[in-house]
């Protein structure tokens, strides 16, 4: 048994743990974008001594479909504190865009047979984007055009279900993103035709995923080097789902992405 030391130690750590979560999320704002009749939920970092005189980059972060819900917090459960770490905030002042998908929505347009894991996904970019992508990418549209978003230095990032949504994001806008992270996430092959020399890629998942099968993420890589493109591909030998873990951990990460514009990508 446990002495009571060692469970009021505990509980100081949980304790501790979700102060410092609720702190972290405190940061970002709490935003909706409206479009006709339909509301998008999001939350926004901006970066310290934000002013419209200057011009930042942007980040879109698209959350799993664990986060899926209507209280424009939980889609910050995962990557969150990626961006407000000090270090990273006076590195890499940017605009960084939390949007949360509805309960009954999904990122990408795909039939999802889930009676077994890992998950029967077909992808299904021949049709509309959900309702859900439909808002992002007319978010993305109005956010851009501000005075002070560095448009060469639009970046989206996205984990299992955000995953699937940043791969249908770029064969939907391809002239959109200076750089791309899937994570744990997949595509439709064919449709890396529409970026596949024009966007880097650094593209993760764990060999040992029983959710979302690495092989999308193995096709994906195999198509974009087809059509001449020149991805990074991180797989864990040892990470299941959760390959978001060690990918966000990567000290590159963020520097590479960041490295990435519209002009010299090609070279870099």
């Amino acid at each position: 048994m446990m002495n009571i030391r060692t469970v009021l130690s505990l509980l100081c750590l949980v304790l501790y743990t979700a102060l410092s979560s609720a702190q972290d999320h405190s940061l970002y704002q709490q935003r909706e974008f409206v479009s006709g009749s339909d509301t998008l939920l999001y939350r926004v970092l901006y970066p310290e001594d934000f002013s419209e005189s200057r011009e930042y980059p942007v980040v879109l972060f698209m959350h799993g479909a664990g986060e899926r819900g209507n209280d424009n917090n939980t889609q910050l459960t995962h990557g969150s504190k990626l961006f407000v770490q000090d270090s990273v905030r006076k590195r890499f002042p940017a605009i960084v865009i939390f949007p949360q998908c509805p309960k009954d929505d999904y990122w990408a347009n795909a039939r999802i047979n889930r009676d077994k894991t890992p998950l029967k996904i077909r992808f299904r970019y021949g049709r509309k984007p959900t309702r859900a992508l439909g808002l992002v990418m007319r978010m993305m549209d109005s956010i851009t055009e501000a005075p002070y978003v560095k448009q060469d230095q639009v970046y989206v990032m996205g984990l299992s279900m955000g995953g699937m949504g940043t791969f249908e994001l770029l064969y939907r806008k391809p002239g959109m993103f200076a750089a791309a992270v899937p994570v744990c996430g997949g595509g439709k092959p064919a449709s890396v035709k529409e970026y596949a020399t024009q966007v880097p890629l650094w593209i993760f998942h764990g060999a040992r995923d029983n959710v979302v099968d690495p092989v999308f993420s193995v096709r994906m890589v195999e198509r974009l080097l087809k059509e001449g493109g020149t991805p990074r591909f991180t797989l864990y030998e040892n990470a299941n789902h959760n390959s978001w873990d060690p990918a966000f951990a990567e000290p590159e990460l963020l520097p590479w992405l960041f490295s990435k514009t519209m002009e010299i990508r090609n070279i870099k």
